[in-house]
């Protein structure tokens, strides 16, 4: 195997990884939330995250080199993606008490396709529409085959209507969040946009979090619950992150991204195994639906295909 295949099999590997990994994450966000409080969970979690990736950001060349450029970001930092990141994982914390974490996990996979919605540029004529059409139509309807059973009082958890509702608001807060980290990533660094909004979204949820405990949420000091909040931290943080930016320095973001389709289903594996929520069909069509309408919002046909969709253009 020559160099470059070498290397391209590292990424697809370490990405595929960071894909386990992740579903590991939501898994065990999940089984956090039913026992501590949710915003507590993820204000303690991106303070440590943030704080233990600006430490290798500090000492170590392993998520890249530094900017130097925080202090001109600083205010950016804090009311853009810190501020966006903290209300994001409020709401999926949230979603998570009340709905499977596939679920969760599925709808944040549909998050391209409402970014490219949002974009709303003219493209390259009719094609452009038409592909828009489509995308939105598959990622719609896959979204309504998870809402529909909820919505009729059924579904897993309480009050699984308003953890599908906040799911899908998720989905949404992270296309905003990630529209501050594009901002932020003329000046900085993926990794650096990540740890610095990390530990700010924290520090702004961790009063939030000491309200819910004072309000009567306590945090038992169960050494699994607190296992599973150091592998959040670590590898559902610290470590996946960290693999992720680092495929970002040597693959285009669209290439990249396509390996979010697996999130939802390494989610599922996850609370499959660890949770007993079980597989459903509707999930899996709801998955190939959403997964279906990434894809083609993120690939390039006209390049794929010599421009069949727009001829004479």
């Amino acid at each position: 195997m020559n160099a470059a295949l070498r290397s391209h099999a590292l990424i697809v590997a370490s990405l595929l990884f960071a894909i386990f990994l992740w579903g590991g994450n939501n898994t065990g966000i999940k089984y956090l939330v039913e026992s501590w409080p949710p915003i507590w969970v993820g204000g303690t979690r991106f303070v440590c995250a943030g704080l233990l990736m600006l430490g290798l950001l500090r000492w170590t060349d392993w998520l890249g080199p530094q900017t130097g450029c925080v202090a001109a970001a600083n205010r950016r930092l804090w009311w853009g993606g810190g501020l966006g990141l903290a209300v994001y994982i409020a709401v999926f914390n949230w979603a998570l008490t009340f709905t499977s974490a596939s679920h969760v996990a599925l709808y944040l996979g549909a998050s391209p396709v409402w970014a490219l919605l949002w974009e709303g540029r003219a493209g390259r004529g009719g094609s452009e529409y038409a592909r828009r059409f489509v995308v939105a139509a598959l990622a719609l309807f896959g979204v309504c085959l998870l809402l529909w059973p909820a919505l009729k009082g059924g579904g897993h958890g309480r009050l699984p209507w308003l953890g599908e509702c906040l799911g899908l608001a998720a989905s949404l807060l992270w296309v905003v969040y990630g529209r501050q980290c594009r901002a932020l990533a003329a000046t900085l660094s993926g990794a650096e946009v990540s740890a610095h909004t990390m530990w700010r979204a924290g520090l702004l949820l961790l009063p939030l979090g000491m309200l819910e405990i004072a309000g009567g949420r306590p945090v038992p000091w169960d050494p699994k619950l607190l296992g599973v909040q150091v592998y959040c931290i670590l590898a559902g943080g610290v470590v996946a992150f960290g693999l992720w930016n680092r495929a970002l320095r040597y693959w285009r973001t669209s290439e990249v991204y396509l390996f979010n389709n697996l999130i939802p289903a390494s989610t599922m594996l996850w609370a499959s195994f660890c949770l007993g929520e079980p597989m459903t069909s509707t999930f899996w069509l709801a998955t190939a639906c959403i997964a279906g309408g990434v894809t083609l919002a993120q690939a390039n046909w006209e390049r794929l295909l010599g421009n069949i969709w727009a001829p004479g253009e």
